[in-house]
């Protein structure tokens, strides 16, 4: 960066920063809202489907359920050791919270968030059993892609490298995912319970993605943290869903 450039300035042509020291108090907010909204997501998605592991049809369904648990719960901890260099109160996230804790199945929430945590709003819904899960795993697991996407490029270089080694992980998780919905779609009962979970979690997961017309958006794209809009990340997801599901039956 050239003694004349801005901070942000050289945010906006593509500059990276890599340590605390160099950010800018702004940015720092920023960075640190993204950062705990992914820690809560992780800690919640992965409370949330614990709680159905024992429903699993198989020993091997259960191995593969119990690993996402596992691995969400590792991601959550080194965003949250980044998140620790800034200054942020780590050890809160080692006592109870009610990470499990889910609204009714029938509240509508839309993007809004709700209680102590910055949890995504798809993960204060419940599950209701095993095809439920599933289906929510398979949605939601690729709309994680699409976002890792996004953050394996922003301007934090540390945590940008932490996305990029959890994203193949993630995406071995809605891998699991599929091929668990593959033996459900199987049966015609099945297929049809697995529909009508697509019909529930689909307009919940495109919500994840955030307002189409976020008026933080500009500042995140200045400081280098988010170059799609929120619109196009979800256009890209319904896409990707468009294309998956009927290779399952599913619409």
């Amino acid at each position: 960066m050239s003694e004349t450039m801005t901070i942000d300035d050289y945010l906006a042509q593509g500059g990276v920063l890599t340590n605390p020291s160099n950010a800018p108090p702004r940015y720092r907010g920023e960075l640190l809202r993204l950062m705990a909204t992914f820690v809560d997501s992780e800690l919640a998605g992965s409370a949330g489907f614990a709680e159905v592991i024992n429903d699993a049809p198989s020993l091997k369904a259960r191995i593969a359920a119990s690993r996402i648990v596992l691995e969400k719960t590792d991601h959550a901890e080194r965003v949250l050791d980044l998140m620790g260099t800034f200054g942020a109160d780590t050890a809160r996230y080692a006592v109870h919270h009610p990470w499990a804790a889910r609204l009714a199945r029938d509240a509508e929430i839309g993007a809004a968030r709700h209680g102590a945590d910055r949890r995504l709003s798809v993960f204060h819904y419940p599950l209701q059993g095993w095809i439920d899960a599933v289906v929510m795993n398979v949605l939601m697991g690729r709309a994680v892609g699409i976002q890792l996407q996004e953050f394996s490029r922003l301007s934090y270089a540390p945590l940008a490298e932490v996305f990029r080694e959890i994203a193949p992980r993630e995406a071995r998780h809605a891998e699991l995912g599929e091929e668990g919905l593959a033996r459900i779609v199987a049966t015609e009962g099945g297929r049809e319970a697995a529909q009508r979970s697509v019909d529930f979690w689909r307009p919940r997961v495109a919500a994840s993605f955030g307002r189409e017309d976020s008026p933080r958006f500009d500042t995140l794209r200045r400081f280098g943290l988010r170059r799609r809009t929120n619109h196009e990340q979800v256009t890209a997801w319904m896409a990707e869903m468009a294309a998956r599901l009927p290779a399952f039956g599913l619409a």
